[in-house]
């Protein structure tokens, strides 16, 4: 008889983007006449910049060419990748990182799941709240959740961090010891970012109590504000206690390529249960070599096409065109009245829902007096009830169409 991970039964329903895909086609069916503006899952909507473009051809003709094809590559990922993301993404910042401290990946999605392997399942983890999904429901398949209460809406061995208009979208540091910390900056789904000042005190935390961060800074290529950190290694110390990720998919719109990166400091340590310390670069580059054989060649020279003169020129062309659709968003939701956060260093805005109304609720409201999508904040935690995302990945065409909508027919 062959038995199944159990943990996989703690999860709660369907994956969120999934519920609400689902959602949209049952009404768009029923509603053939109706155009659906979708405002909801954060995935790009401009072409990939044109020099990515070109690399990925010149690469695509080498692989025709015996003295040129390439095979299995380093898991690590090509080291003329490694070197561009070193050169370009750190020690243009001051910050000192080695090549072989960075590992290329199909995605930042995949990183923020998989780096949970290298982690004992007795750890005790804290994530804020609302949250990406990925770094709850993997914890949950790897059993460090423990049982979900349902009428709280959490896991009773999961340390929740709220992040609320209350506390300013400031996580707390955590009143108990724990092992493993998730902090996403700038935040998705709130929009919101934490200073140098505000990152030093969960660097300290961390040091002092043996726990690792966890950081995701997927969406770092969107601040606009000059004393926001890129990196969390900008902060003394955090080379230390930091395992950083990074993702081409909203910076150069590689969510239909795949590629991203996960950066492990040699000096970010864990313990055995007898004390000894292990490096844990040196554990995920044992599981990379096990569990994957690397991103493609083709796709590693358009990510490396990013770094370029006009690739940086291209990419940010595309970037202020999603934060031009970010005001666009803030200023409909100003005019209709509602609430916001969020949407000036991260092209997500997070509005408070319309008193009276739970965010699914107002999920139905938008999709069918508005015919407009976006994503309830309770399916990012329970925290985040009473809140909602916009995206502002759609086209510009479509972001004005819908806040358009939102401000004729109101709330």
């Amino acid at each position: 008889m062959s038995y199944i991970n159990e943990n996989f039964l703690e999860l709660q329903e369907s994956y969120l983007f999934s519920t609400i895909a689902k959602k949209v086609a049952k009404y768009t069916e029923e509603n053939p006449d109706k155009k659906v503006i979708k405002l909801g899952i954060g995935d790009v909507t401009r072409p990939l910049p044109k020099s990515c473009i070109e690399a990925m051809h010149k690469a695509v003709d080498e692989m025709g060419i015996s003295e040129e094809f390439k095979g299995y590559g380093p898991e690590q990922g090509y080291e003329f990748l490694r070197k561009a993301i070193v050169e370009n993404d750190y020690k243009s910042r001051g910050i000192d990182i080695a090549e072989d401290e960075i590992f290329v990946s199909d995605g930042a999605k995949c990183d923020t799941g998989n780096i949970v392997d290298i982690f004992a399942k007795d750890n005790v983890v804290a994530i804020t709240d609302p949250v990406y999904p990925v770094y709850l429901d993997t914890n949950v398949m790897s059993g460090r959740s423990g049982k979900f209460n349902l009428q709280q809406g959490t896991y009773e061995n999961i340390v929740y961090l709220p992040v609320m208009a209350e506390n300013d979208f400031k996580p707390e540091l955590p009143k108990q010891k724990v092992d493993m910390i998730y902090l996403c900056f700038p935040n998705n789904p709130t929009g919101t970012v934490l200073n140098k000042e505000e990152l030093k005190k969960w660097v300290e935390y961390a040091k002092e109590n043996h726990s690792i961060i966890l950081y995701d800074s997927a969406y770092e290529a969107f601040i606009t504000e000059d004393d926001i950190p890129h990196s969390i290694y900008e902060v003394e110390g955090a080379k230390d206690v930091a395992i950083e990720f990074r993702s081409f998919s909203k910076t150069a719109g590689f969510t239909g390529v795949r590629c991203g990166y996960v950066v492990i400091p040699k000096t970010v340590k864990g313990y055995t249960k007898e004390g000894k310390e292990i490096s844990y670069n040196q554990l995920w580059n044992r599981r990379t070599c096990t569990k994957f054989n690397g991103a493609s060649y083709i796709v590693q020279r358009a990510a490396e096409a990013v770094y370029s003169e006009e690739g940086q020129k291209q990419i940010k062309e595309n970037i202020d065109y999603y934060m031009e659709n970010a005001k666009i968003i803030r200023e409909g939701l100003e005019e209709a009245g509602i609430t916001y956060y969020g949407g000036v260093n991260a092209p997500y805005v997070w509005l408070k829902v319309p008193e009276g109304k739970t965010s699914w609720e107002f999920f139905d409201t938008l999709l069918q007096d508005m015919n407009v999508v976006g994503t309830p904040g309770s399916g990012f935690g329970p925290h985040g009830e009473g809140y909602f995302r916009l995206t502002a990945f759609g086209t510009k065409e479509n972001t004005i169409k819908a806040m358009e909508r939102i401000k004729s027919k109101g709330c």
